[in-house]
């Protein structure tokens, strides 16, 4: 089984010392990415659940940015120490409790200060308990919570958030913000001295400057707040007498309550709520950002500000990197970009499958978020920005985007144009889209229907024909492509169906130009009622058309309507024909859905279920198919209390109504199945975990997927690897053990079967120790005593008389 397709903004992400490698939360396991060309290199795996902070342990010479090591804690109860380098686990510490952020002021404090290393780390860790949220203080060194020491409680897990230089951190929780000061010497049973700032609005970010006590927040409703000296009557000291604090109005403006600060100045200008706060290296600029997908670039002294606009999507974190030229910043549409600093031109970008694209209600049952393409084990994602995204289900990583429109990402709410559909040909080479223009007081509303074809030099799609209102006034409700001609056919609400044909015309100017035209070939229609979908047979020589609660069967060559079979009690929204086999598999929902299997040799139906079908997959020649379905009301409670699932996989033979297999899913709403083709090339980089030429995939609804055989009894679990596929992960230069002894031979994991006799060792280990990727080698310490002891003869020794 492949798993992949995890979420790379969930947490923020961290430099290495060295600033060539990114290490990025991904799911249960720390993604490794080199910065030079943006691909994954190696991935810290030991979590059993969702990753939620890194902490790279800083460097305290130039010598040792070579060697990185970091902290990382889980919502399994753990905090693990890592050997980035090799990569390697070096030690556990169990907190039993979710973590969910944790803070090592000491680590920040070494690197500023250059002091020596306290006996003991200790960490101030964020962590679910029970009903509430607290802060507790962990002594890694001794890998234990300091008993007794609960810095502070809130009403549930917070975010914390240290000043670069150590000395503070603190969080906010809606409408207060509360800051620690952390001692020089930070020992067992040491007090920590706090503040509170308040705000009239619930405050979304935070963020401390680099050398001077200001603190910057921002809020929900697109509001800056800066507060200048606070802490100087806790932290300082200043403005006492007689022992109490003294607070003048007049001296303290814009601080809110009893605020200790000297004051706060507000700037606004972004329409929504404030995601990204952070200052520059040299505290003279604050930089924010939101869901206007502009970064704002404030001056600090005087409130002016530049803007640095077209990201294109909502922005969720910024992180700077030990090396001043480089930054990251992660996106809501789950791409992390390398920024070129300070110019933000973006070098490398880190992208994941872009989330699901949202829809007004209305038009939920007329899109589809997810399309696969069969041959080459691809899906097309239908994207926010108005973006066909095409990612590989093999590698793990986007191959190429398609801008479907040409539009500026939208800030607001209001909806004025939805990609509705996406469409592939079998072979993959022709692409069909829909979009529909939102009507403005009943005015300018239409359609749009698009065919692309893929290019053969760099497999990019450019447009071939543009078709509006293809239905007159009526929505599309559903594209099929014929299996082996330039054919496709339309469905529409309006009560008809359309057959497109391809023609081909060629140019001669100096070059040959070759360029294809798509054009209405017959129109189709029943009773006047909506056509919900539609399917080519195997062999392209019948047309299943779903007219509302019936099927109607036609010739798509002469236009003919041959027979009309079923009749439900919902509309049917899905339509397949079952490989070579002589059965077609339909679908409807609503309160009466229903998955039924009719025989076409019969016209009749063979069998049935009552089912709420998400998703239907057909093989392309076996008579296999499988359906994702979403748990009925009355056991999902039973089922989900001992699986916690919310959906199940089952796998059907044409013929048979009793399934072959069955898995139980997560997250099915929205989700999507297909079988894949394995390509004889992609046999040497895949394992027995996902053997045989027909895979099944299951997109979920968060668009993770998983890989694997739907034949095998037992299926062993592995990630997709960049490395499988794609070289040169490392740039061109050479590191660590490369740059001293040169390249060493490829290495490749051999799979062997248990055999009744023993293995023989071999007779000469030392030349096997050092074969495999540079990155992956232990270090040469831990080398060397293996290296020497393979040379020397072993004798045994022999009794003294």
């Amino acid at each position: 089984m492949i798993r992949g397709g995890k979420s790379f903004v969930s947490s923020q992400p961290a430099f290495s010392n060295d600033a060539k490698k990114l290490l990025v939360c991904t799911g249960n396991t720390v993604s490794i990415f080199s910065t030079a060309t943006g691909l994954q290199v190696a991935e810290l795996e030991g979590h059993t659940a969702l990753v939620t902070s890194i902490t790279v342990v800083p460097a305290t010479t130039p010598a040792s940015r070579i060697l990185c090591y970091c902290w990382t804690t889980s919502l399994d109860g753990t905090i693990k120490y890592w050997d980035i380098s090799i990569p390697e686990l070096l030690k556990t510490t169990d907190i039993q409790l979710p973590v969910y952020s944790m803070v090592i002021p000491s680590l920040l404090a070494q690197q500023s200060e250059n002091n020596e290393k306290s006996p003991d780390l200790y960490a101030y860790i964020s962590v679910a308990n029970e009903s509430s949220g607290q802060i507790l203080k962990c002594n890694l060194s001794k890998s234990r919570l300091v008993r007794g020491v609960i810095v502070s409680e809130s009403k549930k897990p917070v975010k914390l958030t240290i000043s670069s230089s150590g000395k503070y951190f603190g969080f906010y929780e809606k409408r207060k913000i509360r800051i620690w000061e952390v001692p020089a010497k930070d020992h067992k049973n040491v007090s920590h001295r706090k503040i509170k700032l308040l705000h009239s609005k619930n405050v979304s970010c935070l963020a401390f400057h680099p050398t001077d006590r200001i603190v910057a927040a921002g809020d929900v409703t697109g509001r800056i707040l800066v507060w200048r000296g606070f802490g100087d009557r806790t932290f300082a000291g200043k403005n006492l007498t007689n022992g109490k604090a003294l607070k003048d109005e007049d001296e303290n403006p814009g601080v809110r309550g009893d605020g200790d600060a000297d004051s706060c100045t507000t700037w606004h200008w972004h329409s929504a709520e404030v995601k990204v706060l952070f200052f520059s290296s040299d505290g003279a600029y604050l930089y924010s950002g939101g869901k206007e997908g502009v970064l704002v670039v404030w001056q600090l002294d005087t409130g002016k500000k530049k803007f640095l606009p077209r990201i294109g999507t909502p922005l969720l974190n910024y992180m700077n990197s030990p090396d001043p030229s480089l930054s990251s910043i992660s996106c809501a549409d789950n791409r992390i970009h390398i920024l070129k600093m300070p110019s933000m031109e973006i070098l490398k970008s880190i992208s994941g499958i872009k989330l699901p694209s949202p829809v007004p209600e209305m038009f939920k049952g007329a899109c589809n978020d997810i399309v696969f393409d069969h041959t080459a084990g691809l899906i097309a994602v239908r994207t926010e920005n108005y973006c066909i995204q095409f990612y590989s289900l093999f590698d793990d990583r986007e191959i190429s985007e398609v801008q479907v429109c040409e539009r500026n990402h939208q800030p607001s709410d209001d909806v004025t144009m939805i990609l509705n559909l996406v469409a592939l040909s079998f072979e993959g080479s022709v692409m069909c889209t829909v979009e529909t223009r939102m009507a403005e007081e009943g005015i300018g509303g239409f359609v749009t229907l698009k065919f692309w074809e893929r290019e053969s030099q760099n497999n990019d799609f450019s447009l071939s024909t543009v078709i509006y209102e293809p239905h007159r006034d009526a929505g599309v409700s559903a594209i099929a492509f014929h299996p082996t001609r330039g054919m496709a056919v339309s469905a529409s609400y309006g009560g008809d169906f359309k057959v497109w044909v391809s023609n081909h015309d060629v140019q001669q100017n100096d070059k040959l130009i070759q360029r294809t035209r798509w054009a209405c070939h017959a129109v189709g229609s029943y009773r006047k009622k909506p056509m919900t979908a539609a399917a080519f047979s195997t062999d392209g020589s019948v047309l299943a058309v779903a007219a509302e609660n019936v099927i109607t069967v036609w010739d798509p060559d002469k236009n003919v309507l041959v027979a009309v079979i079923g009749s439900s009690r919902e509309s049917i929204v899905n339509l397949s024909f079952i490989g070579e086999s002589n059965f077609l598999v339909s679908a409807s929902r609503g309160s009466n859905p229903q998955l039924s299997v009719w025989s076409m040799s019969k016209l009749a139906v063979a069998w049935s279920y009552k089912l709420h079908t998400e998703a239907i997959a057909c093989s392309e020649k076996e008579p296999l198919f499988a359906v994702l379905v979403l748990l009925p009301e009355s056991s999902k409670t039973d089922v989900a209390s001992l699986h916690k699932d919310t959906g199940a996989i089952l796998v059907f033979n044409a013929g048979e109504p009793v399934p072959i297999a069955s898995w139980f899913v997560t997250k099915a709403k929205g989700g999507a199945i297909a079988f894949i083709q394995r390509s004889i090339s992609m046999d040497d980089s895949m394992d027995e975990s996902v053997s045989g030429r027909i895979l099944l995939a299951y997109v979920n609804g968060d668009h993770e997927y998983a890989l694997f055989n739907p034949q095998d009894v037992e299926t062993y679990e592995r990630k997709a690897r960049y490395a499988d596929s794609v070289p040169g992960l490392e740039g061109t230069g050479h590191f660590g053990y490369a740059s001293i002894y040169g390249e060493l031979p490829e290495f490749k994991l051999k799979t062997f079967k248990a055999s009744a006799d023993p293995v023989k060792p071999s007779e000469k280990p030392w030349e096997t120790i050092f074969d495999g990727p540079s990155h992956s080698l232990p270090p040469l310490i831990k080398l060397c005593s293996t290296f020497m002891e393979s040379l020397m003869e072993k004798r045994t020794s022999a009794m003294v008389e």
